[in-house]
């Protein structure tokens, strides 16, 4: 495992302006960087994965994110099985509060007990600090702007009431 390649795993649904900051900061500190849609069984999804990695390909493309970046998606096994299988040492994962904190410590030190994969947290810009996908999901879904959130062609999409296809 090199610790040269990392793995960003997410819901991203959608993606926001916050998941591209982590995006574009992870992408400059390691040679290879997997964006990883995944399934979380926890919250219902707005989008279909499809048209989340569809929406962060551009997303990225647009947004002069340098660097390998490989967008992809997992659904079966661990996220740690997807880790190992592209060589990755390190997840890298956002964190807004306290309580994400809370939230992902746990799963650090299980994911680092199953393969030996370490967990780096960064921490955003505070201009997105207090945007999360649920935040935005709610916002659109009553009609609001969801502009300053998320990235162009996220709110473009989310503008023509394509939600959910």
């Amino acid at each position: 495992m090199s610790n040269r390649i990392a793995v960003v795993p997410g819901s991203f649904d959608p993606p926001t302006l916050g998941h591209l900051d982590v995006i574009r900061r992870a992408a400059a500190l390691y040679d290879e960087t997997h964006i990883l849609v995944v399934h979380n069984p926890a919250k219902e999804a707005m989008l279909p994965i499809a048209q989340r990695l569809a929406l962060l390909e551009q997303s990225i493309a647009e947004g002069g994110i340098e660097g390998k970046v490989v967008v992809a998606s997992w659904s079966v096994g661990l996220l740690v099985d997807y880790a190992t299988d592209v060589g990755a040492g390190v997840l890298v994962k956002g964190i807004r509060s306290q309580i994400d904190v809370a939230y992902e410590s746990p799963m650090a030190i299980v994911n680092r007990h199953l393969a030996g994969i370490e967990t780096v947290f960064l921490l955003p810009d505070p201009a997105h600090a207090l945007v999360s996908s649920s935040l935005v999901r709610q916002v659109a879904n009553l009609g609001g702007d969801v502009a300053p959130f998320v990235p162009p062609v996220v709110a473009a999409f989310l503008d023509t009431g394509s939600r959910g296809i």
